[in-house]
């Protein structure tokens, strides 16, 4: 049968379904105050919102082509942050308004991780940078999750005057949702 991190689909859309529907939340149309908000009523969990996002990852990438790679640890990062944020309630303590919120990062933006830093070639891939770029250390910091690369134009579009806006070597070419 197949399944989603150990959940059988149905059990995975069910819950999906749940979160979909209860007082209008719509998880596709969240924007990160309504993600909070879901997390301090109890609505949602970043690990559910981890697992949606991966499962659309999934579903939408092999067309669209937006995103070159997920954080395998992507699930524990979210169960540790739903652990924070239980431990937070009990204590009082106040986290940050992205603590929880999975976020992608272009593929040119450093990460110090089981992810690769490319800019879309291939020249870098399975490479090692020595850090964490300040915008993902900060993203760190306030407890994001980093999902995963984002795709761009190949060297960020540095590579050629006439190559396509957003084709990488790595990605293929992009498509928008939004045209045709």
């Amino acid at each position: 049968m197949a399944s989603v991190h150990g959940y059988s689909l149905f059990q995975f859309f069910s819950v999906i379904f749940l979160i979909t529907s209860a007082n209008g939340f719509s998880i596709k149309e969240a924007t990160v105050h309504d993600l909070q908000l879901a997390f301090k009523r109890n609505q949602l969990t970043s690990k559910q919102l981890v697992e949606f996002y991966l499962k659309q990852i999934q579903i939408q990438n092999p067309v669209l082509k937006g995103v070159l790679e997920v954080n395998p640890d992507a699930v524990a990062e979210a169960e540790r942050a739903d652990k924070e944020r239980k431990k937070a309630k009990e204590t009082g303590y106040l986290l940050s308004g992205l603590h929880g919120i999975p976020i992608l990062v272009k593929d040119n933006i450093a990460s110090k991780d089981k992810l690769n830093t490319t800019a879309g070639s291939y020249a870098l891939l399975g490479s090692v940078v020595p850090r964490d770029a300040g915008v993902v250390a900060r993203l760190r910091k306030a407890g994001a999750i980093i999902l995963g690369k984002a795709s761009l134009s190949e060297w960020s579009y540095f590579r050629s005057n006439g190559a396509p806006s957003g084709w990488s070597a790595r990605g293929g070419q992009e498509r928008s949702i939004y045209i045709g």
